[in-house]
């Protein structure tokens, strides 16, 4: 039996699916240095950890079965190490797709939250509070938002009704699981994404989307 899909006139309630999602599959790159020590890891270009390798080569054979006929990565190093794993596995090819990169995060780039709250404790406090505030010299959540809305449009239409699976970072896939949920901006603050985590939503023709799995790491304890 299908799953439900969000009825096509966007009403409250829920009928039967009517039509073939567009699949995305959530990967979040593997580990990396910073990730080790809670350090913001925007645009820095850092590789992955040997466990972090490790971990992107155990996501690659759990994503080997989920039949996907697509790989999308953001441009950045650790994504793009991450999707190649996937690629070597499922003889797919990679397509860079800069809407996935992870937020800029300025003056904060490299430091621990801490670090961040000593330097700038009015603007870290405004951030937390606000996604239009933007960390100093970096993007706010509401910028990055409309770039990964763009890419997911882009994704939409090149591969309609396919399995895709997106490689990319924290924030991006957090907007788009608040997005398929409905929820707004804020609630990102109150979600959690482990290392090389899988997380899964279908996106309906006739409705909004459907949250299928989040954050699953069962593969890494394979």
């Amino acid at each position: 039996m299908p799953p439900p899909a969000p009825a096509a006139s966007g009403a409250p309630g829920w009928s039967a699916a009517t039509t073939t999602p567009t699949g995305t599959l959530l990967l979040r790159h593997g580990e990396t240095s910073l990730s080790i020590e809670k350090r913001f890891a925007g645009v820095s270009d850092v590789p992955l950890t040997e466990r972090g390798l490790a971990q992107a080569r155990a996501a690659a054979r759990a994503v080997k079965d989920r039949d996907v006929e697509a790989i999308v990565t953001s441009p950045l190093e650790r994504c793009r190490a991450t999707a190649a794993e996937v690629a070597a596995v499922t003889g797919l090819d990679v397509r860079v797709e800069d809407g996935f990169r992870e937020t800029a995060f300025g003056a904060w780039e490299g430091l621990t939250f801490r670090e961040a709250s000593e330097r700038d404790p009015d603007a870290l406090a405004a951030w937390l509070a606000d996604p239009s505030a933007a960390p100093p010299g970096g993007e706010s959540f509401e910028a990055v938002a409309r770039r990964v809305r763009t890419a997911l449009d882009k994704l939409k239409v090149r591969h309609r009704h396919k399995r895709v699976l997106v490689v990319s970072h924290v924030t991006p896939i957090k907007i788009l699981v608040a997005d398929a949920l409905g929820a707004p901006l804020p609630s990102l603050y109150r979600m959690h994404l482990d290392t090389a985590s899988l997380s899964r939503v279908d996106w309906y023709d006739d409705g909004p989307a459907s949250l299928r799995s989040f954050n699953d790491v069962h593969h890494l304890d394979a």
